[in-house]
């Protein structure tokens, strides 16, 4: 299991929780698994065009990571942050 780290935006959809686990072994099968728990997470962090949004930025470690068929390695956080924007 792969431990999330959820942003203040996306905690709705976590039930208010900070941190939750995941199963898969890359970055698409964390969210699958993230969507099955928590559905419609992985629609607020990836778009239409199975990209991650442009407001998102995910870390898997300590890397900045785009690529969904991105293999979590053993130990590693996942971490989503989800900028803020406005006028």
């Amino acid at each position: 299991m792969t431990r999330v780290i959820i942003p203040t935006q996306l905690r709705s959809y976590t039930s208010g929780r900070s941190e939750v686990e995941a199963a898969g072994a890359t970055l698409a099968d964390v969210l699958g698994d993230l969507d099955r728990q928590f559905p419609g997470f992985r629609f607020r962090v990836i778009d239409e065009q199975d990209r991650v949004r442009r407001h998102v930025i995910i870390f898997v470690g300590a890397e900045r990571e785009e690529n969904l068929a991105a293999t979590i390695p053993s130990g590693a956080d996942v971490q989503i942050v989800d900028a803020l924007s406005g006028g």
